[in-house]
């Protein structure tokens, strides 16, 4: 017997002529999807190879045979696998001059030598293949999740097919974004298989990063004391290392989000024209900005919890009930420095307010946020709140090595502090971009980038092929 969930039509009104839609599969997204337009006014008619064993599919749609769901309605989503597609073949007269709708996905990255929509053409040569709905899930459409993806890709060779698919997309509350012809069916069923695309490349540094720095700072914290002083320091491995580790990654990396502008300024001004291209590895490194402000963004917070717990280790309990007893025995004390306190103060207040501005920045770089604002509302955020957040998280490295940093008692095997290191890319950007800003550059550089051209012949060559533009 049929099981079946009742559900009552939101958007059409009972007197209007409800449009028939025919879904081939009653799996998990036929159903969901089903469901979905039922909910705003549509009929629909499965189809199915088994329409008597059909179950839990919402009241008021019918369940028939795939010939007799296909002769119901002129558009038919396809919600099943490619493996199965060749009953199709069986169906050509019945499913010629209709609409065909192919949602489905692949397990893997160019499975096929062609896309699924395209092979689905090449079955079924007199029907209207439309791709849409992949990147759609079955739980999206049953939670109906607000922060689920709502855009949907849409492809197809005839343009009033198009069309209609489009007008069912929104009247889902999903929005449509037409991606052309068929050929970009291929493009479209990869979205969904993509892991990590944009972010392979900021992971990657991260990791090389890290791996860096941890290896240089177990050589001056713990294999030099213990070939010079016999002193077992791997304890440090734990917190004082990771500690050190993650805010000289977030700062470098902070760094690297702002370099790639600075680099393609230099690059404008040398060629004098904004119409040539940039190279390939600063257009992706420049696409990868979000991911490696966001990984920094991981770094400083890991940094801020691993200095939480600073005061309730064991070493540091240890090393200030030993010093307090040593002066009570010695009945000395150490004298104030109001120079120290400063530094200290400033070095503190330097990071927290570095750190909320980082924050700040991730924040407005989410997409429910970002969304809310004007352009330029989010440049202002972005560059010179930005800007402002290197400086800061920059000062507060150099108070905090102070005059440590140039003295020669802090190299170990002639290898400066970790932070020395740290602080060579974000000083460089921060110089660079002074000199950048500087009126007689900045007013060159603006006029760039509203069209001027230093030699508008050379651009006119580059049009015409001369030139990579």
């Amino acid at each position: 017997m049929e099981k079946t969930t009742d559900v009552l039509p939101l958007a059409m009104n009972s007197s209007e002529k409800q449009e028939t839609v025919c879904i081939f599969g009653t799996g998990d997204f036929g159903q969901s999807l089903g469901l979905e337009m039922l909910q705003c006014g549509y009929s629909i008619v499965f189809g199915s190879r088994n329409p008597r064993m059909s179950s839990l599919l919402p009241n008021g749609a019918e369940v028939l045979s795939y010939s007799e769901a296909a002769q119901k309605s002129g558009i038919i989503i396809i919600a099943i696998h490619r493996e199965h597609y060749d009953f199709l073949t069986e169906l050509t007269e019945v499913l010629n001059g209709k609409i065909l709708v192919d949602v489905s996905n692949n397990l893997k990255i160019k499975q096929y030598p062609e896309s699924n929509a395209e092979y689905l053409a090449q079955l079924v040569p007199g029907a209207h293949v439309v791709k849409a709905f992949n990147t759609i899930s079955a739980w999206a459409l049953q939670s109906r999740a607000l922060d689920a993806s709502r855009q949907v890709f849409v492809c197809g060779n005839d343009s009033k097919a198009k069309q209609r698919v489009m007008d069912i997309v929104r009247s889902l509350g999903l929005t449509p974004l037409d991606k052309g012809s068929l050929m970009a069916a291929n493009e479209i069923e990869n979205y969904p298989l993509q892991l990590f695309t944009m972010w392979k490349f900021p992971f990657y540094l991260s990791a090389v990063l890290c791996v860096f720095f941890f290896f240089y700072c177990v050589i001056r914290e713990v294999i030099y004391p213990y070939v010079y002083e016999k002193k077992d320091r791997t304890f440090r491995l734990a917190i004082s290392i990771p500690n050190r580790v993650f805010p000289i990654a977030a700062l470098t990396l902070l760094a690297l989000v702002y370099l790639p502008g600075v680099i393609a300024a230099i690059l404008q001004l040398y060629r004098g024209t904004k119409y040539r291209r940039f190279p390939d590895w600063l257009d992706h490194w420049m696409l990868c900005r979000k991911q490696l402000g966001l990984i920094a963004l991981g770094f400083a917070f890991l940094h801020v919890l691993y200095t939480l717990v600073i005061p309730i280790r064991y070493y540091v309990r240890w090393t200030w009930t030993n010093r307090t007893i040593a002066q009570a025995i010695a009945k000395k004390e150490s004298p104030f420095s109001t120079s120290i306190a400063w530094l200290s103060d400033s070095y503190v207040a330097m990071g927290m307010l570095g750190f909320f501005l980082f924050v700040l920045l991730g924040i407005t770089s989410l997409p429910s946020v970002s969304n809310m604002v004007n352009w330029r509302e989010f440049r202002f955020v972005q560059s010179k709140l930005g800007y402002l957040t290197l400086i800061l998280c920059t000062a507060h490295t150099l108070v905090y090595g102070g005059k440590r940093f140039l003295s020669p008692s802090s190299l170990v095997w002639y290898l400066p502090s970790a932070y020395v290191i740290a602080l060579i890319i974000p000083c460089t950007v921060l110089v660079i971009k002074f000199i950048l800003i500087l009126p007689c550059i900045d007013k060159t550089l603006t006029r760039i980038r509203e069209g001027w051209e230093r030699n508008p012949k050379f651009s006119e060559s580059a049009l015409n092929g001369k030139t990579d533009i």
